[in-house]
């Protein structure tokens, strides 16, 4: 009797955990993109119609199989900046091909000591692959606790949808990893360039109320980051 208990409780658990598993899946609710309703739907930039959530189609007549492929981020990117940082987009802006398909993925090239500043991506998660180097991925939940770890090449890292999130070079060489995201226009919000460098900037006072320093300490770090 027992026996029969547990293995109708064990099915009932697994019916659960597959019913659970095909909605989170199947239910565009759950998608970062809208889920498209063709077979493909190639990025027409040049377009100035008003498009919502995508560009609108190249006719299907004009697509073609280099429509398809993208060698942008062959090459790495310099990094010749205060954050050692280089980036290659692969998103829609870049790769017109993945225009509705919900994905997108950029290299990222950080030299000695170089760092991806704290940011947050609103329309996707994030998995960092690291192709070369050992890196320290770290984000911050909601409850300001921070999760982070050392990878090296070959391992991964995922950063949850909206949450803040840094990533910075440890190792003795240069390292290089893939952001995979699953939207074709993920966003980033840079944390210290959004808040230091906004445009019109953020009055100082309202700084350093928030950061509880005087406004000096304000102007001086925004003089490190002219507004765009």
């Amino acid at each position: 009797m027992a026996a029969k208990l547990s293995i109708k409780t064990a099915s009932s658990l697994f019916l659960v955990l597959y019913s659970t598993m095909i909605l989170f899946f199947a239910l565009p609710c759950f998608s970062s993109d809208p889920d498209p309703l063709q077979d493909f739907c190639v990025a027409d930039l040049n377009s100035t119609t008003t498009s919502v959530n995508g560009y609108p189609c190249k006719p299907e007549s004009q697509v073609t199989s280099s429509d398809f492929v993208f060698s942008g981020l062959v090459e790495e990117s310099s990094t010749d900046n205060p954050e050692g940082l280089g980036v290659r987009f692969g998103n829609v802006k870049f790769f017109p091909g993945i225009n509705t398909l919900g994905i997108s993925i950029s290299r990222i090239d950080l030299a000695l000591g170089g760092i991806v500043p704290a940011h947050i991506h609103p329309r996707a998660s994030e998995i960092n692959y690291v192709m070369k180097g050992e890196v320290n991925v770290g984000f911050i939940s909601t409850k300001n606790v921070l999760y982070s770890g050392v990878l090296k090449a070959g391992m991964m890292a995922v950063v949850p949808r909206g949450l803040v999130h840094y990533t910075k070079n440890v190792g003795g060489e240069k390292a290089v990893l893939l952001a995979i995201l699953n939207s074709q226009l993920p966003g980033t919000v840079s944390i210290p360039s959004n808040i230091f460098g906004a445009k019109p900037t953020i009055p100082n006072d309202v700084l350093s109320k928030n950061f509880r320093v005087n406004d000096t300490v304000i102007a001086n770090i925004k003089s490190k980051f002219p507004a765009n």
